[in-house]
């Protein structure tokens, strides 16, 4: 593709940044193929290949609109059309550079911008979300569907290490998820446990920043991140194994601390670090794990792999396999590639095509009417458990439920 950066941009990082990114794509147009909302809205701007155009306008000289922020806004980053671009090229990091830049441009509606700005300071304090919460349950009925929050109660008991191990691991327990879903990471601490590690949980470090990121709070999101390393730093340096996401979508966040602290002369070696040092839960548990909580018997089940398992840190074959090892009969599902709808707070901002994703998402995930559908992502278990009957867990609860 070729390109005329404007002067504005032509000498800054983000110019060049944004220009190296554009020339790789060819144009073919086989990202609107695995597109989400291609495939639903039909209009060339709600595909990757029409937002790379708005970005290369603007980063041309050409002045954003709302119209503009609106199209990027859709965007589910979801990643799909990384994993069938041939040309590789980064659309994300392209899109949030044209998300920060049309920010800093175009005035929201203020509803939008008050809404946003709570959202990033009630989800990201794991103390301010329990007491909202805590004030949902009395005030579900009277919210909007998409704003009702669905928890779940703890049925497993707080974990209670019994022998220390050699290896430690640091555990992200993450901001909402202790409050809506406190079984995973207690799950995962047996998990962990049976795999052979000390799990080691950094009281300072909650949110990984994904949530600030995709609102377009840059400043918020690195700041958040920095807090972070500094929380697991010590840790690092007393020779701590890994540092455990069991979110896919916080897994892919910290896989990415590298790129966004590259630029940060006190942190990007260390964010280095952390990237490097990230691991999904699944790539912890090994053949004699597996041995240790295979299930006592087959369960029928439908798998929902998040859009940040499979094109973010590309762990599907990896997590499906394992989840065949352990003893789960995993049913077909058409359309795996598709986005649930869910992507962080997008069902929010974007609730007709979040729900209408989610309706063929459900279609496809319980034709063969599954015992339970698993997934690896808080974010897409509430959004999916909203419509359905059929129980939806992460993974690590079914497995520490049949194994305790």
């Amino acid at each position: 593709m070729q390109t005329r950066i404007s002067e504005e941009y032509k000498n800054t990082t983000i110019g060049q940044e944004a220009d190296r990114i554009l020339r790789n794509c060819v144009h073919c147009g086989f990202c609107t193929a695995t597109c989400p909302t291609y495939q639903l809205l039909g209009d060339e701007l709600d595909g990757p290949r029409g937002r790379i155009y708005l970005i290369k306008q603007l980063m041309e000289g050409q002045p954003a609109s709302r119209k503009t922020m609106q199209h990027l806004d859709r965007c589910l980053t979801c990643r799909s059309c990384e994993t069938t671009c041939p040309s590789g090229v980064e659309y994300t990091h392209l899109l949030d550079i044209g998300r920060q830049q049309v920010e800093k441009n175009v005035s929201r509606p203020l509803y939008q911008r008050v809404l946003r700005f709570l959202l990033r300071k009630i989800m990201t304090n794991r103390s301010s979300f329990r007491q909202i919460t805590r004030l949902a349950s009395i005030t579900n009925p009277l919210l909007p569907a998409q704003l009702r929050m669905h928890t779940n109660r703890r049925t497993l008991k707080p974990f209670a290490a019994t022998t220390e191990h050699t290896r430690s691991v640091l555990l992200l327990e993450g901001c909402v998820q202790p409050v809506l879903s406190p079984d995973i990471n207690e799950a995962s601490k047996h998990l962990l446990d049976r795999a052979g590690y000390n799990v080691i949980t950094a009281s300072k470090a909650g949110c990984c920043g994904a949530i600030s990121h995709h609102l377009s709070a840059e400043e918020d999101a690195l700041s958040i991140m920095k807090q972070n390393i500094d929380s697991w730093w010590p840790y690092i340096e007393s020779g701590c194994s890994a540092i455990v996401s069991n979110a896919s979508g916080c897994g892919t966040t910290l896989k990415e601390y590298a790129n966004y602290l590259r630029h940060d002369a006190h942190y990007a070696d260390k964010a280095d670090r952390v990237s490097a040092l990230c691991k999904d839960i699944s790539e912890l548990l090994d053949a004699s794990t597996i041995e240790k909580i295979r299930l006592p018997a087959k369960l029928s089940v439908a798998f929902h792999a998040p859009c940040t398992l499979q094109h973010g840190l590309q762990l599907k074959d990896h997590l499906t396999e394992l989840l065949t090892n352990i003893g789960f009969e995993l049913q077909t599902v058409r359309d795996e590639h598709l986005c649930c709808g869910s992507a962080g707070t997008y069902s929010i901002f974007n609730p007709r095509i979040a729900q209408q994703l989610r309706r063929d998402k459900l279609h496809n995930l319980c034709r063969d009417d599954p015992q339970y559908i698993l997934t690896a992502n808080i974010g897409c278990q509430h959004h999916l458990q909203s419509g359905t009957h059929i129980p939806v867990k992460h993974w690590v609860e079914v497995v520490a439920q049949q194994i305790a």
